[in-house]
């Protein structure tokens, strides 16, 4: 690649990360269409094998997640509504509890001495903050509605997404096709490999996790509810959605849900038995059922680099980066493995040296 060639893309990428940061603020209905359709183009593509046309196909798909919307909406919305009133109302408990019961248990097993946590602060910060916030609904919809333009901006874009994920998916073949047409003959066979590898690396995290991370919400919340833990649904959802890091929806379900199963059981065993069992079946479901059959042998994101890129993404362009950054580090790891085996080809490497020098 010569100088000119090279200041070209050096400026071309440069001017891609400007625009980024500039139009940022309306990139994300577009970027969640993009995602949509990203992960249905897959199941559009078996009903198009299966003698439906394109279009047929994406308005099947559009109308297999209305309706798994419509029953979301109906049935699980309003237990977690319920569970959220139900945590408000048994958080003051939950408080004194914590203060005349647990941590002095743990202070007199610890050797700690009084007064150690200043447990009274934090309760009274607590306590003054909920008071503040009786009415969580009204707050929210005082903050939605301050700026009327504002909130016409979220309507807006909470309807573009549809719109744009049903012409992204319906023309997902052809756009893949012309991207494809318009890169440099030499380099499409190159360019093509690098794109099937961040392929298989984004499909294994993006597609294979969030099927994970569904089905271990559904067993947690299931066996909790089972085992009678009042906040059994909020806490399995919650640890099915902390599993995008592998081993964190573990720890975070089964801390929540022992410190709640405490409060609600006391000292029965047998309950948190039960809550401990529901947390073990379900990483064994997980490492030898759900990651061999939704993941695969496919190679995907290092957890570290799972949490570091979330992180990051957020920090630099908001919710945005928090949607690009899968996909930018999933190109990266591609293009490092790229150039961890170039140095391996490499004299460098070798210990070989050149005799001009």
């Amino acid at each position: 690649m010569t100088d000119t060639r090279r200041w070209v893309w050096v400026g071309g990428a440069l001017l891609c990360a400007a625009l980024l940061y500039w139009l940022h603020p309306i990139l994300s209905p577009f970027l969640v269409g993009i995602l949509l359709a990203y992960l249905a183009d897959p199941l559009v593509d078996r009903l198009e094998r299966a003698g439906l046309s394109r279009t047929w196909g994406v308005v099947v798909v559009f109308a297999l997640f209305t309706l798994l919307l419509t029953v979301l909406l109906l049935v699980l919305v309003p237990m977690l509504a319920k569970q959220l009133v139900r945590l408000y109302e048994l958080a003051p408990q939950m408080l004194d509890w914590l203060q005349h019961v647990a941590l002095p248990w743990v202070q007199a097993r610890l050797g700690l001495a009084d007064g150690f946590w200043k447990f009274d602060k934090i309760k009274a910060a607590i306590s003054e903050h909920m008071g503040q916030t009786t009415d969580i609904v009204g707050i929210i919809l005082s903050q939605a509605t301050a700026s009327g333009l504002a909130l016409i901006g979220w309507l807006a874009n909470l309807v573009l997404i549809p719109v744009v994920s049903f012409y992204l998916l319906r023309d997902w073949d052809l756009m893949m096709a012309k991207i494809r047409s318009l890169l440099p003959r030499q380099r499409e066979e190159r360019a093509v490999a690098l794109a099937g590898e961040c392929h298989e690396v984004l499909g294994a995290f993006v597609r294979g996790q969030l099927l994970v991370m569904l089905a271990l919400g559904i067993i947690y919340a299931s066996g909790l509810m089972l085992v009678g833990l009042e906040l059994g649904l909020l806490i399995g959802l919650l640890a099915g959605l902390a599993a995008i890091v592998p081993y964190m929806g573990f720890i975070i379900g089964i801390s929540a849900a022992m410190i709640a199963g405490l409060f609600q059981f006391g000292g029965a065993p047998y309950p948190l038995l039960g809550i401990a069992a529901v947390f073990m079946v379900g990483q064994a479901l997980e490492g030898m059922v759900l990651t061999p059959l939704l993941v695969g042998d496919r190679i995907g994101l290092h957890p570290v680099a799972v949490i570091f890129a979330i992180l990051a993404g957020g920090e630099m362009f908001g919710f945005t980066g928090v949607l690009l950054a899968l996909p930018v580090a999933a190109v990266i790891m591609v293009l490092l493995r790229h150039v961890h085996d170039l140095y391996k080809e490499s004299d460098i490497y070798a210990g070989e040296i050149d005799p001009d020098l």
